[in-house]
């Protein structure tokens, strides 16, 4: 059933990238945001999944010699589907942007899944304390520049 890793491993991965995604949706839920941890880890595991997925299709089954699995196109597609999600979630309102903090983050927790599926979590890792640093310090940050606390809504 599972060739090219074990399912230790792939229970491993999924549980990483759900744990990591969840480390920065909790910051979102803190802050009274609609789109807190539950839909972070959401599209961490989402992403971690396909990873596993195309991993599978393409190192552990045995394929036809005709069949060329492109590993670098499934990655496309799932960053692809990324930044609509995230897109959904900015919108424009009067004379400012709304919600593009947690645009950027689903895109974040994507590659954070994509990273823990194929196996990188040393960059996860890395990935999700600069985007904890970023969300916590730089929220401080641009509330003493601007006197608004991070996004209005979203």
């Amino acid at each position: 059933m599972f060739a090219y890793i074990t399912l230790q491993e792939v229970f491993f991965r999924l549980f990483i990238a759900v744990f990591l995604a969840f480390l920065i949706g909790l910051d979102r839920e803190l802050k009274h945001k609609p789109f807190g941890f539950r839909p972070y880890m959401m599209v961490s595991l989402g992403s971690a999944a396909f990873a596993l997925i195309l991993m599978e299709l393409a190192y552990g089954m045995e394929i036809k010699p005709d069949v060329n699995i492109d590993p670098s196109r499934v990655i496309q597609g799932i960053i692809t589907g990324l930044g609509f999600l995230g897109a959904g979630a900015v919108i424009r309102a009067e004379k400012h942007v709304v919600g593009a903090t947690t645009g950027s983050g689903i895109w974040v927790v994507g590659a954070i899944g994509l990273a823990c599926g194929l196996g990188f979590y040393w960059y996860a890792t890395i990935i999700t304390l600069f985007a904890l640093f970023i969300v916590i310090a730089f929220g401080k940050i641009h509330e003493k520049l601007t006197g608004e606390r991070d996004d209005t809504n979203l």
